[in-house]
């Protein structure tokens, strides 16, 4: 069937539009539950700081309860938090009330499996098809009920103190920022409970401030904190705390593929590696070439966690992510985890004994200029435009095995990207600027025939 209401990362909009009004996420919420519910095992609920979450996990526990399932309701929670939980305690299923990375305006709900997985496409057509059936109560006796699980930030903390396997971080100066998101209360424990000494941010959630000139998407305040403090390092999460980049002592921004080249090397070296490694097809030039020197293999998937995640497990691997900075260590959890991919870089800097400036030295990132066209409504078959491909072609032959072109429609705009990498900078905006051009020129001619 098509898909009306889920994306790959669940169900997302602005607040108030369609689908995030609360009357569709109390029907999500029973449909879920028609469709999730395991006899009396909970489906457990977390969000981030949203405003908008009191109202959202109201009506998904008003939905829920309909269905004849009980709730397990566990306040701000990161998403793998809820991951974690959903198979610690046995649950039906988890759910999360998050926009990641977005502003406060807009709000989303993400399901995991009972084993902490995302839901199989099946599953989610299933629920699609139940959202759009008439809506019926079970009988009084059969309501499901709902409880707060007040342990539940303890129990998330405990894990990821206990998936941290390396040497102390007694004296060494951390500045951390949660993005004023579902991590303001439980990322500081954990680090202060390994020793570290710790400057926080973006821990003050009023509702609205959530990614506001934080966190992962901003670094400026990180740097300018690490730098006034002389810190040795900083970590920013994003307003869901699946993704985390981090910075050098300079406030130099470290991402996702040079953490992921820290990972891979040190599991190689260590003969810890599963698995080939998977990245986007959006990773840099300079993380496959890496991973080729260093003979390890590396996978392009589809833009998405969830498309890494499908590689990993179709190819028995463990370690993949995102430049954003969403890491999978399948082995450590079952999705993006920015506080245990924190600690695992960290567990990588006190083995070899280098701070995170000289780590990160040894990847040096190939200038990627990316260029929106507005592409009208067809931007996918834009992309097979044969002048387009010409264009393209053209650039790849100029850039050889020093550069990648990649071209794609936006998933959620009516825009194609255009994306140049080369080892030369000047050469990447050139040939990026020169295939734009020409998708503007078709974009237009097509629009007037």
């Amino acid at each position: 069937m098509s898909r009306r209401y889920f994306g790959t990362d669940g169900v997302r909009a602005r607040v108030g539009e369609a689908p995030m009004t609360p009357q569709f996420v109390m029907r999500l919420g029973w449909a879920a539950g028609r469709v999730l519910g395991n006899g009396s095992a909970p489906v457990l609920i977390g969000k981030d700081t949203r405003r908008s979450g009191y109202l959202f996990e109201s009506a998904l526990e008003a939905g829920f309860a309909a269905a004849g399932v009980n709730v397990g309701l566990l306040g701000p929670m990161p998403t793998p938090g809820v991951a974690y939980l959903t198979r610690e305690l046995h649950a039906a299923a988890g759910v999360v009330i998050s926009a990641s990375h977005n502003p406060h305006e807009d709000n989303g709900v993400k399901f995991f499996s009972a084993a902490g997985d995302k839901l199989p496409d099946a599953v989610e057509s299933a629920i699609e098809a139940a959202v759009d059936s008439e809506m019926e109560c079970v009988p009084p006796a059969e309501v499901g009920a709902a409880q707060r699980i007040s342990d539940a930030q303890s129990r998330y903390a405990d894990f990821c103190v206990a998936s941290y396997r390396g040497s102390s971080l007694t004296g060494l100066h951390i500045v951390l920022d949660c993005a004023n998101g579902a991590a303001y209360q439980v990322a500081p424990q954990v680090f202060a409970r390994l020793g570290a000494t710790l400057s926080s941010i973006g821990v003050a959630p009023d509702g609205f401030n959530i990614n506001l000139g934080c966190g992962s998407t901003h670094l400026e305040a990180l740097r300018e904190r690490v730098r006034a403090e002389r810190a040795d390092l900083g970590i920013a999460l994003d307003g869901d705390a699946d993704r985390c980049l981090m910075v050098d002592a300079n406030g130099a921004a470290v991402d996702g593929d040079q953490m992921l080249y820290l990972l891979a090397r040190h599991r190689s070296e260590t003969g810890t590696l599963n698995g080939p490694v998977v990245g986007t097809l959006m990773s840099n030039l300079a993380l496959a070439q890496a991973m080729e020197r260093l003979g390890i293999a590396f996978h392009r998937a589809k833009v998405g966690d969830r498309y890494v995640l499908e590689k990993l497990q179709a190819e028995g691997g463990e370690l993949g992510g995102e430049s954003s900075g969403h890491i999978l260590c399948l082995d450590r959890n079952t999705t993006g985890d920015g506080i245990l991919s924190a600690l695992q870089v960290l567990e990588v800097l006190r083995a070899r004994g280098v701070t995170l400036a000289e780590a990160a030295a040894e990847i040096a990132l190939c200038p990627q200029v990316m260029i929106n066209v507005r592409a009208g409504r067809d931007a996918a078959g834009l992309c097979a435009d044969a002048e387009v491909v010409a264009a393209v072609a053209g650039a790849e032959g100029a850039l050889g095995a020093d550069g990648r072109v990649l071209l794609r429609p936006s998933g959620t705009e009516p825009l194609v990207r255009v994306m140049v990498e080369a080892t030369d900078a000047a050469q990447a905006d050139r040939h990026a600027e020169a295939i734009a051009e020409v998708v503007r020129a078709r974009a237009d001619a097509l629009a007037a025939a």
